[in-house]
């Protein structure tokens, strides 16, 4: 059996639909639907069950000896969630009990962490899993410190020689677009957003710079396609000797004005760019750099080659933005 929390989420779904597509029926969904549209994600699927987080607990409980692994991809993911004791329940506790749970019952977890933890990057983004490194980093807010916290606890269990699970893979996320993300809303990616601009005859708009060394538009991220990202976790999947913190990007950053051309030639229209100013809110706060280093990655055995920005956003938009059914 395989469970994967967040299961009905962006890429928890993504995972979900390439383990069907390896012939995986006996995967078991953790994940709150509400009254959305998030069941889409998952209507596709042929699945053992679906879990509500509530019940997880009982439900491992009932299923000591027949999970092989977890990809525990379920958080609340909102940097701008402001209630931090909910992404504390959600985020650190529920990881740490998943934790606890596989290294009893030798199960392998695959957990979610986020390149969040590198704060404002003046640290650089290199995955280094080690106390002392681990201990400069400041997140910029409740997600990113929830998942910083997560990283910290593993790290101290290791060192004293503690408990573990069989494998274990911490999985810092940079900037993921792909189908599957429309229940986020203003937490979609760019790409999304801006395809529904564009489709709805409306301007596109990005962030002017308020930072001299860069220009508007110039703001650069590592945008990574959801196919990566998926293909990363199934190798990781297929390799269960490998275990450590990994970042999960393109390894080169480019800039939202490079995503926005490839969102107009994807869709096949002369670029429009309005640019507007970045909200007083997060402008102290705003990252104008990202890039994950992926040497550890590399050298851990992942050889496979990254897809380029304009073939992802373009893959992205015609095979499932303009279509009649964009899910996956």
């Amino acid at each position: 059996m395989l469970v994967v929390t967040g299961g009905a989420g962006f890429i928890g779904s993504n995972i979900v639909a390439a383990l069907q597509e390896r012939g995986e029926t006996d995967i078991v969904i953790v994940d709150r639907l509400r009254d959305g549209i998030k069941w889409r994600n998952i209507a596709k699927r042929e699945l053992r069950d679906i879990i509500h987080p509530d019940e997880l607990p009982a439900f491992l409980e009932a299923h000591p000896n027949d999970i092989e692994a977890i990809f525990h991809m379920g958080a609340i993911s909102a940097t701008t969630e402001r209630d931090a004791d909910k992404i504390v329940a959600n985020n650190f506790k529920l990881t740490t009990f998943l934790w606890e749970w596989c290294s009893r019952h030798s199960t392998r977890l695959i957990y979610a962490s986020s390149a969040a933890t590198y704060g404002d990057g003046k640290q650089g983004f290199a995955d280094v899993f080690e106390q002392g490194e681990l201990a400069k980093l400041q997140p910029l807010n409740a997600y990113g410190w929830s998942k910083h916290a997560t990283d910290r606890r593993f790290r101290r269990i290791l060192d004293q020689n503690g408990f573990r699970p069989k494998q274990w893979a911490g999985l810092k996320f940079f900037n993921v677009y792909g189908p599957n993300e429309y229940h986020k809303d203003g937490m979609r990616s760019v790409v999304s957003q801006m395809h529904d601009k564009l489709a709805a005859g409306e301007q596109a708009t990005l962030f002017k710079s308020h930072h001299p060394d860069y220009e508007d538009g110039g703001q650069l991220r590592d945008f990574v396609w959801v196919g990566d990202v998926v293909n990363i976790i199934l190798w990781l999947y297929d390799h269960p000797d490998v275990s450590d913190l990994f970042n999960i990007g393109t390894g080169e950053a480019r800039s939202f004005k490079d995503l926005a051309l490839a969102v107009f030639a994807a869709m096949g229209k002369e670029p429009d760019i309005k640019f507007v100013p970045t909200p007083e809110s997060i402008r102290d706060k705003y990252q104008y750099f990202t890039q994950a280093d992926m040497s550890k990655l590399r050298a851990s055995g992942y050889d496979a080659p990254m897809t380029p920005l304009e073939e992802g956003v373009r893959q992205y938009v015609q095979d499932f933005l303009a279509t009649d059914d964009p899910f996956r």
